[in-house]
């Protein structure tokens, strides 16, 4: 059986993105019985030890970004290479020049191509730097939907067969409807009170979330209901960004409403938030998977998002959509906060649909596209 080493430095301290994929992905794997050893920052060993997952010993990867950016090109081929490594997975974007055996990288999104406003100055270049470089060099392009695929395929003009589309997987065990006990941690972990109603958004704040359009769709839906019913507070969950329209939306709510930005929650909390919110409204402008929107409809949440790149991809028939600018989040809003049978009708489809994405699904993609890597490399002559 091939050995396949992942490389799992680049997980950021909270665990978000890659972070979140990696821990489920990598005992999916080892469950489908693949050969899989990771390479993790010494911080992370023992957190990836818990899951089950087996790692390089006694390898020293520097913490700070340059430094292990600069480890990763010239560390990281000799260390796989001593672990007798058939394939490499660089599972963000990068990957070492000098390693020439069989390579796969996952590719997010690709954004920073169509939409490069939507990320910060020193973000942007590096990334497409780092995209063409992996739609040139690696064997497998590992990405999360089929959107992704296409946008990787009209831009970059990479070829179909080396692309492999894994969607993303929701821990049902985690991720489900939420009991009273979760709920009322959940309110209290996000400031709320005991009964108070309340439309969630989880995410980090930065510009493609869409997140002042939000704000101000919220202000606008909360004017157009019944005198006397008390408005639903906003529920901003997700780590600070970098989105510079945010706070003047925020000072522009009005005395009354109640917006709550408790920020980074810990993962444990999240199923109650997203199950007992009125409405998830996750208003992106483009997302490569949309995984808070899987995540929502997993918890029974009635979900309201956008038609933009990957998310019609995962929401299906089983969520409300709207266009994304403040008129229409407003109207969409308002029609959902007025009709708790669609919620009831969208919590159900919802959660049904969810069950269609699962880890295990989403490791046999990658043992798919594995297995087209390796095929390359054994064609090219190359370990």
């Amino acid at each position: 059986m091939p050995r396949v080493l992942v490389d799992a430095t680049a997980i950021p301290a909270q665990l978000r993105g890659v972070g979140r994929y990696l821990d489920n992905l990598l005992p999916a794997l080892v469950a489908a019985g693949a050969d899989v050893v990771a390479l993790a920052q010494a911080r992370d060993r023992q957190h990836f030890a818990e899951l089950g997952i087996d790692c390089l010993p006694g390898v020293s990867v520097p913490a700070g970004r340059l430094g292990r950016l600069a480890w990763e090109q010239y560390g990281l081929p000799g260390v796989a290479a001593r672990a007798g490594a058939d394939l490499l997975h660089s599972p963000h974007y990068t990957s070492p020049l000098r390693w020439t055996g069989p390579l796969a990288v996952t590719v997010h999104d690709a954004t920073f191509f169509s939409n490069p406003e939507w990320h910060t100055r020193a973000k942007g270049p590096f990334f497409r730097a780092a995209t063409r470089l992996a739609a040139r060099r690696a064997d497998v392009c590992i990405v999360p939907a089929q959107a992704t695929a296409d946008e990787l395929h009209s831009r970059l003009g990479l070829d179909p067969d080396r692309v492999q589309v894994a969607h993303l997987g929701v821990d049902t065990g985690l991720f489900r409807p939420p009991d009273d006990a979760a709920r009322a941690r959940a309110r209290a972990a996000a400031g709320l009170e005991p009964d108070e109603e309340f439309v969630a958004f989880l995410g980090t704040l930065e510009p493609r979330k869409n997140v002042p359009a939000l704000i101000r769709g919220w202000v606008a839906a909360c004017a157009t209901l019944q005198a006397g019913r008390r408005p639903p507070a906003l529920v901003l969950a997700g780590g600070a960004g970098w989105d510079r329209e945010l706070e003047a939306a925020v000072a522009a709510v009005p005395a009354g409403l109640r917006l709550l930005r408790p920020g980074y929650l810990p993962l444990a909390d999240l199923p109650g938030l997203l199950g007992a919110a009125a409405v998830v409204a996750y208003p992106s402008l483009g997302e490569g998977f949309g995984l808070p929107v899987l995540e929502a409809m997993a918890c029974g949440a009635a979900v309201l998002t956008t038609r933009r790149l990957a998310l019609p991809e995962v929401g299906g028939d089983a969520v409300a959509y709207t266009e994304p600018d403040d008129a229409s989040i407003a109207d969409a809003l308002g029609r959902l906060l007025t009709d708790p049978e669609l919620r009831a009708r969208l919590s159900r489809a919802g959660l049904v649909r969810a069950r269609g994405f699962s880890w295990a699904a989403c490791a046999q993609a990658h043992l798919a596209g594995y297995e087209k890597a390796l095929h390359r490399g054994r064609q090219a002559g190359r370990r």
